[in-house]
């Protein structure tokens, strides 16, 4: 849940409810974060404003991916202590919070993600960056 609608906070009201008050927040440099994409792609790659906006949400993303991490390598019972305080009344099933393969899938996922949008995040605005020095030097020195 964390990797896929973390950046819209769904992950946060499935785990604390309505009241979150970081759940409501996510979505604003999610928002930001797109907003830079769409003007990046209408302005063109040379609009300061995109190349601030954009790494929104790549940190978003990646600050998600981490998050799912953290979650996916909880123990057993410190997940269950803090997100299943009911106890499993059968005995033939298994405790909440059982990890497995799927689990260990989506820790690959979340690393995978998360570097991949924190890299670029920071690849795109660094060289927009540099690139809009350079064309200033060049302006000072004609």
């Amino acid at each position: 849940m964390t990797l896929l609608g973390g950046p819209l906070g769904l992950h946060r009201f499935y785990l604390f409810g309505k009241a979150d008050a970081l759940g409501w927040l996510l979505p604003i440099p999610t928002a930001l974060g797109l907003y830079g994409v769409m003007r990046a792609r209408t302005l063109g790659l040379d609009d300061h404003w995109s190349w601030i906006l954009i790494p929104l949400v790549g940190f978003t993303i990646a600050a998600c991916a981490l998050n799912a991490i953290v979650y996916g390598l909880a123990s057993c019972e410190k997940w269950n202590a803090r997100f299943n305080a009911t106890p499993v009344d059968a005995q033939d099933q298994p405790a909440a919070g059982q990890t497995g393969w799927l689990t260990v899938l989506a820790l690959v996922v979340g690393l995978l993600m998360g570097t991949t949008a924190l890299i670029g995040s920071l690849a795109f605005s660094f060289q927009r960056y540099f690139e809009w020095q350079v064309e200033l030097a060049r302006q000072i020195s004609q």
